[in-house]
This record gives structure tokens, sequence and C-alpha cells, in this order.
């Protein structure tokens, strides 16, 4: 049930039981995270054959890794014997294959069954249908996207569409050469919130002026609660004292070559449902990839990508990373403030949106479409 006799300026949210219950969670988790395409890892951090990353993608844990051929192959995380989790580590490298801990078996780079103990006493045991459970995946803007559906639906319109929709093209984003840019830096945060409130947070600039003194700052038309995601193609101006992207306002790095002078000097926010934030500014980009770990929980990737030769020469990207660093860090703490009071009987029936927000009305209908369809 939500908020009803609302004027026509409010729009209600959802009630706070969509951000508690684990019930919810459960089903966002089968009808959602397991349902589309998620993104996982870099598609560098796996440098060579054998190098491995795991990831909970929903309720299951997966295995991404590159094979022998420089493909990279994603499994479920799970030995074919008895069930125990193959990989333990979140990150690795092995030498020819993967061993289960327990029992010994072992599967290639590509997961098919190789060795298990007695097993040329076993015949009949076929080595691919008893090799690992494939996950279908993809590769985009270097990075690593799994889809753990059975008939995934089109990368091309959940998650390049999304782009389009944003940019007005899918093709605007090759400008900023992201599968050749470097990761310059990684913070991961542990929120203590709700996936869908940081989300929210995201898609909407009215909370700006109040808790992000510095991005204001940079981007003045935020300080007017300007949502500058609903506008397709729209790019939030500089202030026109500053001159990039940084803490202080101050100069940036080597622009990316790409980035036209209609770019230049505009900030780019990105949401790629169910779980990727792309910020794009002239000089670096800023990838977020959310973990949600229970009702109340949720873990925050976030990856900032310089051209190759900024990294390599070890140059300072401090002030370029602190200032949404800092931005991060007010974000999560809002939403940290606001994960408890959603099991207040004050919120049983939600909020309200105001006019700035109302586009947020969108995203949740898209939720519960999505958690009253049909299961995958």
């Amino acid at each position: 049930m939500t908020v009803t006799n609302l004027p026509p300026s409010l729009i209600s949210t959802l009630p706070g039981g969509y951000y508690t219950d684990p019930e919810v969670f459960r089903v966002e988790q089968e009808r959602i995270f397991e349902a589309m395409w998620f993104c996982v890892a870099r598609a560098s951090d796996l440098a060579g054959p054998g190098s491995f990353r795991t990831c909970q993608v929903g309720r299951e844990s997966v295995l991404v890794s590159r094979a022998r051929d420089g493909s990279i192959k994603a499994f479920l995380n799970i030995c074919r014997h008895r069930g125990a989790k193959l990989c333990t580590q979140e990150s690795g490298e092995v030498r020819r294959a993967f061993q289960c801990p327990y029992h010994a078996w072992t599967y290639g780079l590509d997961g098919k069954l190789v060795a298990a103990p007695n097993l040329t006493s076993m015949p009949d045991v076929d080595r691919v249908e008893y090799g690992l459970v494939t996950v279908h995946v993809r590769e985009w803007l270097g990075y690593v996207w799994v889809c753990l559906a059975d008939s995934p639906p089109s990368f091309e319109d959940e998650v390049m569409g999304a782009v389009a929709q944003r940019l007005g093209s899918a093709e605007a984003i090759d400008a900023y050469g992201i599968d050749g840019l470097e990761v310059g830096r990684r913070i991961t945060y542990d929120v203590r919130a709700n996936w869908k409130l940081i989300i929210e947070n995201f898609m909407e600039c009215y909370h700006c002026a109040t808790i992000h003194p510095e991005l204001t700052e940079v981007l003045p038309e935020f300080a007017d609660g300007f949502a500058a995601q609903y506008y397709v193609g729209h790019g939030a101006e500089f202030g026109q004292e500053v001159k990039g992207f940084t803490l202080d306002g101050g100069e940036g790095l080597d622009r990316i070559p790409g980035v036209g002078e209609e770019q230049d000097r505009r900030y780019y926010a990105i949401t790629v449902r169910p779980q990727v934030f792309i910020n794009l500014v002239p000089d670096h980009v800023i990838f977020h990839r959310m973990f949600p770990v229970a009702a109340d929980r949720t873990v925050v990737e976030c990856d900032w990508l310089y051209l190759p030769h900024v990294v390599e020469s070890g140059r300072d990207v401090e002030r370029s990373v602190e200032l949404f660093h800092r931005v991060n860090q007010q974000d999560f703490d809002a939403c940290e403030r606001t994960q408890p009071a959603m099991s207040s009987r004050a919120y049983a029936k939600g909020g309200v949106l105001v006019p700035s927000e109302h586009h947020i009305g969108e995203f949740h209908t898209w939720l519960q479409n999505r958690l009253a369809g049909p299961t995958h």
C-alpha cells in the first residue's frame, strides 16, 4: 500500500517493506540479478590464462576466468561432485586447472572435468556433462558481464540500450575509449543500505545542494536540483572558473583523445540497471558496480579509469579521485541514514517524490513489473 490523496506536486515512493523484507530481496535476486546482465569484473583483472575472480550474482557464486585461448569464461562456482565451493578466494591464478578442495575433482580452464580420484575406473562419466555449469558472458567497455538466465535478454537492448537512451546513441560512449583505459584507483564501499536506495540517490540531484558542496562547486547546475540523467544527451557543464573535474576545480589530467569539444567540460551520468553507474568526464571515467548482499547491505566497487600513460607514469590522480570518493561517501552516508527508517511505522506506506524526483517513479514501476513477472 502506498500514500494516497497526494497533491499533484507529489507522487508516492515504494512502501518501506520493499527495502527491508527478505522475501522481496529473494524475489529481486531471482527475477532481477539472476535474470539480467550483471557486470562482475574489469577484464584486465583477468591478466592471463588461469587468472580468476569469484563474484556473488544473486544467490549464486560465479567464477570468471581467462581460458588458454585468451577468452573469458564464466561458470557457477560449484563442484559437480558434492557441491563444494570450487574457488574460495575472491581472486587468484591457477596454473592449469581448478581443483575442488574437498574431493579433488579437477576442471580445465574450459570447465571440462579433467581428473578426479578413481575417475579412470568410471568410464561412463562424461567429462563434458559433468564439467562446470557455464554462465553466459559478454565483454563490453573493458568489463565482464554475465547472465545466469537460460536464455539471456538482448545485451544490445538492455545494456547498450540503456547507454543509448541516456546519451542519444550507444556509439556516443565510444568516444571515451573505456575498454582501453586503465584502473588508476579502485575503492570498495560496504554500504549498510538497500541497493534501491543507492540507485534512487544516484538518479536525482534534489539532495546535491545539501550534501555535495564540492560537487556543486564544480557543477553549479546541480545546486538547483537538476536531474541531468533525465534529459537525453545532456551533460552537466563545469563552472566558469573550473578547469577540471577535481576536488578544488583545478587542472585535470590529459583529456581522452576521442572526447570532442561538445563533450569537453561536461559530466554525464548513466544508470545501467540493475547495478552499474557510469560517470563520464573529459579526462577519466568513474565506473561503479553494485553487489547487493542482503536487503540492508550492498557492496559497491568503484573504478577510476584513466589513459594508460597517465597511470603508468605514476602521475598524481588524488585530486581527481578525491572528488567523487567524497561524493560517494556523502551519498552512502545518506543511504545508511535512510535505511533504518524503512522499517519505521512512519514509512510503512512509503514517502513522497517532489517534481524533480518524479522520474524515480518510473524506476519503481519497472521494479514492480520485474517482481510480478514470470520466473526465469
